[in-house]
């Protein structure tokens, strides 16, 4: 099933500890279809059409059951279909930091978070958007706190 132009239920459904702890991670909630659908055509396809390259989906729709086999957050946006982690790296042709700030330049979102990574760029991008609701813009980098004491989410 496409969500847009680009972008397939598949690839915002694949994962690979799915796969191998035999979890379904197809959601049967159309209302979830919609979101996806809805983020597939306010984010991902604005940026695949922006940079006309390939844009890798690494974390797309999360059941209950496979959010919380990954240490997931118990509110995250991926089990509502409403997020998307975009990694530029996979393919080439653009950046994360240029899709981040692409996003938060031209698109209207929810939640834009710049994960990890260094100053230059991010390991990944998180995306959220709320369909027919109220994107806040807010912008967050994601940092590791020492010693494997978690992660510090900071307003940017």
């Amino acid at each position: 099933m496409k969500l847009s132009k680009n972008l397939t239920l598949a690839e915002c459904t694949r994962s690979n500890t799915a796969k191998r702890l035999g979890i379904n991670n197809t959601p049967h909630e159309e209302w979830i279809i919609e979101n996806l659908k809805a983020v597939a055509g306010h984010i991902f396809q604005p940026c695949r059409d922006n940079f006309g390259v390939p844009i890798y989906v690494s974390s797309g729709y999360r059941s209950f059951k496979l959010n919380k086999a990954i240490g997931g957050s118990n509110r995250s946006s991926h089990m509502e279909g409403t997020a998307l982690d975009l990694d530029a790296d996979v393919f080439g042709g653009c950046t994360n930091a240029e899709i981040f700030e692409y996003i938060k330049e031209c698109l209207d979102f929810d939640t834009l978070i710049w994960e990890y990574g260094t100053d230059d760029n991010p390991d990944w991008v998180h995306v959220s958007f709320i369909p027919g609701g109220d994107n806040r813009k807010r912008c967050l980098k994601a940092v590791r706190l020492p010693k494997g004491k978690g992660t510090e989410y900071r307003l940017i």
